[in-house]
């Protein structure tokens, strides 16, 4: 099976030079069910890009009978984020136009949606496709605004129009995936929401996760989640269960600025796992595995900054296990007051672990040092 590839505009810059975005879509015999998987909104964040490759070498030793729906796949989602750099190094994370982070730009639709309960009220009788169906109409229908206001003379930010361009890809899938990495260093985990999400999380065969329990729809995952959660929140207040066949992930697979064949390959197994599992791939003699994630409220981070300047030294390593008291890392202080360098010691605040640290070993004060979350407890 081969893919469907577009080509699709994105910028035109003052030179004469444009940017694109290359779209890879993979349509089985059936167009039930869609998925949506982009990598590298983050500039540094690249290791998506790999697993996005290895996934359409996959998929494209597949027939159309192995896959029920579609599945489009879009890598180096963000030009502009990908090829900044700073010296030898990439950033990316935020755009230089106007300082936003490029993953909390997006168009939120609860947010615009203001008569969620009329709109229940009108559907409580239908059954759960048709409410969905009836759904998405009614947001495409808003979001069209977007191109509109585009379209105006007097026209759009550019985060604006690149936020168009990503959600009118993926504003019609049933499961959305968007690869990132820490910008530092960083073990494999994913975001999910609270609820039903959880157990399709196993199949991801990720041992960490993060529980979105508190989100403001910015980014891109809460961005698509966000109203269909809502829409089925609403409904039970009217004693209404219904089925929301949508589902949101964010990957976050190890360390920005590298190509982790580990992280790469738990990406492309996972996906793949998780996508037999929600029947989109039919694969024959298939074994569906499935792993007891670990979730940590988002809550229950705790994020470490340099208290004064100077050099981190002996600092814990990834996944290193701590107890409140432990010694964390070391500040190699140095000073203007004619006095010799101090070392200051830095404790952990809490039990828990070390998941993402920081790369630079020189810090200002107040700088980010480390990253440790507490697994064992959850509000």
């Amino acid at each position: 099976m081969k893919p469907t590839i577009e080509t699709l505009n994105l910028f035109k810059l003052a030179s004469g030079d444009e940017f694109f975005l290359q779209l890879y879509k993979f349509t089985g015999k059936k167009k039930s069910k869609k998925v949506y998987i982009q990598s590298n909104l983050h500039g540094s964040e690249i290791v998506g890009n790999a697993v996005i490759s290895q996934l359409i070498s996959f998929f494209s030793t597949l027939n159309k009978n192995q896959l029920d729906g579609e599945i489009w796949l879009l890598p180096v989602c963000n030009p502009i984020g990908t090829n900044q750099r700073n010296h030898f190094f990439s950033s990316g994370r935020f755009n230089s136009y106007d300082g936003k982070d490029w993953n909390r730009i997006f168009w939120d639709y609860e947010k615009f949606c203001h008569d969620l309960d009329g709109f229940v009220q009108q559907n409580i009788k239908f059954d759960s496709l048709t409410i969905q169906e009836n759904f998405l109409q009614q947001q495409k229908q808003a979001f069209s605004k977007q191109l509109e206001r585009i379209k105006n003379p007097s026209s759009a930010p550019l985060s604006e129009q690149y936020r168009y361009q990503l959600q009118s890809l993926s504003m019609d899938a049933n499961y959305v995936i968007d690869i990132h990495s820490s910008s530092n260093q960083c073990i494999d985990y994913l975001f999910c929401f609270p609820g039903e999400q959880e157990e399709s999380a196993n199949y991801f065969q990720i041992d960490y996760g993060i529980l979105m329990d508190t989100y403001d729809g910015d980014a891109f995952d809460e961005a698509f989640m966000k109203p269909w959660l809502a829409l089925k929140k609403n409904f039970e207040k009217l004693g209404r269960i219904i089925d929301i066949d949508r589902e949101s992930w964010t990957l976050e697979l190890g360390s920005g600025m590298k190509m982790n064949p580990q992280s790469v390959n738990t990406g492309v197994k996972g996906i793949i796992n998780y996508l037999v599992k929600k029947d989109i791939l039919k694969l024959d003699d298939y074994f569906l595995l499935t792993n007891e994630i670990t979730f940590v409220s988002r809550q229950n981070i705790r994020n470490y900054y340099a208290p004064t300047g100077g050099m981190i030294q002996n600092r814990l390593t990834l996944k290193t296990e701590v107890k409140q008291g432990d010694k964390l890392y070391e500040i190699l202080s140095f000073n203007k007051q004619g006095n010799l360098p101090k070392i200051l010691n830095i404790y952990a605040e809490t039990d828990g672990f070390i998941f993402d640290i920081s790369t630079n070993y020189s810090v200002n004060q107040g700088d980010y040092v480390l990253a440790l979350c507490n697994p064992n407890h959850r509000n």
